[in-house]
């Protein structure tokens, strides 16, 4: 059967680069313990005894993501595809972009280590090098930087990129001139999402200021909570033909707090 034309969509990154957790827990502990302190002393053959100290950090599930619509019978019927299948899919992208935008802007938000750009920021090809030679360094020497490294722009930060990746030694510049878009700068993975994903705004339980930000850091330092995944259900409704669909998901998000330094705010100049 022929499908309803969908939308331009835009990709979702939260899942490349942060670890996803579908169980049915509602929270999630991750205690951590004091930082131990090394004595360094000529040889006494004695010692002090300091006490050790637990901080409980907890991810909880505490947003809820939903969208519903009723599609009458005749709107299904008469129609030359399956009405319910593609609006419930389209539903379903729905929902996952917008829980994508609420973990990028968590992540923003919630990280410790910081960068402000050279004026011009991404879109000036010149600081392009600059840029990612500082973001690397404020990772640089720790272990989990193993897990790769990621950087997430908007679509308006890339032309400065193309234009560095097309200026760079040969191969690379051959990558770039031929395909139009690099996935990979310096080693770190690019994800691009579209303009005004990064705001100043109230999602759920929390509020960002993250309006002309951009975020950089290891991979799989955050963890998102997802119970059951995104979620159906059908009903039939008095006095109306057809369903109403409705699809839900239930989120929590958490940038473990030993590990908040490992994901640097991006300020663009």
């Amino acid at each position: 059967m022929a499908t309803l034309e969908k939308q331009l969509r835009q990709a979702l990154i939260c899942e490349k680069i942060c670890d996803v957790d579908r169980s049915n827990a509602k929270t999630i502990q991750n205690p951590y313990g004091s930082q131990p302190t090394v004595t360094v002393q000529a040889l006494a053959g004695t010692y002090s005894v300091a006490d050790m100290t637990t901080t409980d950090d907890t991810l909880t599930v505490n947003n809820e993501f939903i969208v519903a619509e009723h599609i009458k019978d005749f709107e299904s019927l008469l129609s030359n595809f399956d009405l319910f299948a593609d609006r419930t899919e389209e539903m379903n992208y729905a929902v996952a972009k917008q829980i994508d935008r609420f973990v990028l802007n968590n992540l923003t938000e919630d990280a410790t280590g910081s960068y402000t750009t050279p004026a011009g920021g991404f879109t000036t090809a010149s600081n392009v090098n600059t840029i990612f030679a500082n973001l690397i360094s404020q990772v640089a020497g720790y272990t989990d930087a193993y897990k790769g490294l990621f950087l997430v722009l908007e679509n308006t930060d890339v032309p400065g990129l193309i234009q560095a990746g097309a200026a760079s030694g040969f191969s690379f510049a051959d990558a770039v001139l031929n395909n139009g878009l690099m996935s990979s700068y310096m080693g770190v993975d690019v994800y691009v999402t579209r303009s005004s994903t990064f705001a100043d705004e109230t999602l759920g339980t929390t509020t960002y200021t993250n309006s002309g930000h951009r975020v950089f850091g290891v991979k799989g330092v955050a963890t998102y909570a997802a119970p059951r995944g995104i979620q159906v259900d059908e009903k039939s409704v008095t006095l109306k033909t057809g369903k109403e669909v409705v699809v839900w998901g239930y989120i929590g998000f958490k940038l473990w707090a030993t590990k908040t330094a490992l994901i640097i705010d991006i300020t663009l100049a």
